[in-house]
């Protein structure tokens, strides 16, 4: 769906409501559209139900949108369902809808159409499973109403933005047939130790997705009446009604297994280069002053998922860099890594989503995907090998390998920019993800068919790497272990000395995580060494016993092709 808003000066539901209960402010760019509210009972009827529709009316009214309220499941048909952006499902139960209906409202999905499930949605149609799949999870019980405390995991989700990482409220806590988290973006779940009568353990209470090609956001909450006259709980229903509806993006994915790098206090792990630095407030860090560098010198990462939350307040610059050395000397990050652009007003190869300077991001899926100065936007830079991939807001928008051979994507660090005096960028929930590829033992094979060899299978450090006839020998037998490195006999392939001129021999020698023993396997069969920007090569392009391996200018030759195990 196309969202028709200004690049500037958007307000966001995020920073809206948080004490009274007075109608939300309309983010200035949204343009008018309309919502259809369905709250049909076939079940149990919660007496709330007219306090949300008058809450999203309210809202409506505010933002923009035009609310159609019924409870005629008639109402679903294609030609009706096509003129609104989302349909919220507020507390319906039971079967509500005929198959004829049914098929209206996928069609509908499926063509781009928004959906919101407001608490007993979960508890309607269990017999039609693309619903259940497009709610995400099925009620299961719930105990007595009662105050619990919720743990917001994305805070940069327009319908969780405006809450702190802790939100305290009282409703009626569904417990769900099964844990949603594999198939769904969690947002916030409940934490069972703060009341009574949960049974999830690890327990979602609001979530969105993107389900066959339309977008989906649930609420657990909306059991009492007074649910619907709380500020925070209208901002919560306001964002996933813009999300829903196109209005905002987000990255809607399944995730798990990330690992926090900033734990919302403190700095802990990171370190200045330059002038300059951040801020810590509200589990978030504001750039101030510049040009300088906040890097993760804790640790370096190989083949990773990097997601981070990131803000401009207006016309702002920062950037993201990764696959550089330690120092602290910003300038390193900049002569060595490769910086992920977020200001949007610069030139196509320096504008958001960009490898700055490098490669430009597809343009039109960037501005499909990024939301304006004042909302938040997350990334993802996925890096494998030299491989890098940029989605913004859950959408790719760049795919570049790295080719230079003064700098290298397969270790490094990662680093957020704080540009200058008057750029005001922020950054929250930074976490990663650490990928294995597998460990693979076996032969490596090139010219004529040879294999890659430890001279008379020493192990000293310094014994010679070779081409020899293919035998069953330890010598021979080289392990992959994904980490950028290849092994022999306990020890790693290694270039002498560090060096990087042609002609510059191979060795075994104790594994160090240097970048002279990183080799990135490359798409046309040649393996690279990204220190030296050169490839392992058979000397004098000879398949000959005894021929010596060295680096060599990457010609994609013969003898430069290797078959790994």
């Amino acid at each position: 769906m196309t969202r028709l808003r200004t690049a500037l000066g958007a307000i966001t539901a995020a920073a809206v409501m948080v004490l009274a209960a007075a109608p939300v402010p309309a983010p200035a760019a949204d343009p008018s559209y309309k919502v259809l509210v369905f709250s049909k009972t076939a079940g149990f009827r919660h007496s709330s139900i007219p306090n949300g529709v008058q809450a999203i009316r309210d809202l409506g009214a505010a933002n923009n949108f035009t609310v159609t309220a019924t409870e005629d499941a008639a109402a679903f048909t294609g030609a009706n369902l096509a003129q609104f952006r989302a349909v919220v499902f507020l507390s319906t139960t039971g079967d509500v809808l005929n198959d004829t209906q049914q098929a209206a409202f996928e069609s509908y999905v499926r063509a781009g159409g928004g959906f919101v499930g407001v608490h007993a949605a979960s508890d309607t149609e269990y017999a039609w499973p693309f619903y259940g799949a497009l709610v995400g999870g099925y009620f299961h019980s719930h105990p007595a109403i009662q105050q619990a405390t919720i743990r917001v995991e994305d805070r940069a989700h327009a319908s969780t933005a405006h809450l702190g990482a802790d939100w305290a409220r009282t409703d009626e806590w569904y417990n769900f047939q099964a844990n949603p988290r594999p198939n769904v973006h969690v947002l916030a779940r409940l934490d069972e130790g703060t009341y009574s009568g949960g049974n999830m353990g690890d327990h979602p209470i609001a979530w969105c997705q993107t389900y066959q090609g339309g977008r989906s956001w649930y609420t657990a909450g909306g059991h009492t009446e007074q649910t619907f006259a709380e500020p925070g709980f209208r901002a919560h229903l306001l964002g996933g009604i813009r999300y829903a509806a196109g209005m905002t993006d987000a990255d809607c994915r399944a995730e798990t297994g990330y690992s926090p790098l900033f734990n919302g206090s403190n700095t802990t792990g990171w370190s200045q280069a330059g002038p300059g630095g951040f801020t810590v407030a509200d589990g978030t860090l504001t750039s101030q002053g510049g040009m300088g560098l906040l890097w993760y010198s804790a640790k370096e990462f190989r083949s990773y998922s990097l997601k981070l939350d990131w803000k401009l307040a207006g016309d702002d610059n920062s950037g993201v860099f990764i696959g550089f050395p330690p120092s602290s000397d910003p300038w390193t990050a900049v002569n060595n890594g490769y910086e992920i652009q977020i200001d949007a007003t610069d030139t196509p190869d320096r504008t958001t989503g960009s490898v700055y300077g490098y490669r430009s991001a597809d343009i039109a899926a960037r501005d499909a995907a990024l939301n304006p100065p004042g909302e938040w936007n997350t990334f993802e830079l996925l890096v494998q090998g030299e491989r890098l991939q940029v989605f913004l807001n859950g959408t790719k928008v760049n795919d570049f390998t790295n080719t230079d051979p003064n700098r290298s994507l397969v270790q490094g660090h990662i680093g957020l920019q704080n540009h200058g005096t008057g750029d005001d960028a922020s950054f929250r929930n930074i976490r990663v993800k650490e990928l294995t590829t597998g460990t693979r033992t076996g032969r490596i094979t090139g010219i004529g068919g040879k294999c890659v060899d430890v001279s008379n299978s020493g192990t000293a450090d310094g014994t010679r790497i070779q081409l020899w006839t293919c035998n069953s020998t330890a010598a021979q037998q080289w392990t992959v272990p994904g980490d950028g490195t290849l092994r022999a006999l306990g020890k790693c392939l290694d270039v002498q000395g560090g060096g990087t001129a042609n002609g510059t021999v191979t060795q075994l020698w104790t594994c160090n995580g240097t970048g002279a023993q990183q080799w990135v396997a490359q798409a046309d069969g040649t393996l690279r060494n990204p220190q030296s920007g050169r490839c392992l090569d058979a000397a004098g392009v000879s398949s000959a016993d005894g021929t010596v391996l060295h680096i060599w200018d990457c010609l994609a030759a013969v003898n430069q092709k290797w078959v790994l195990p």
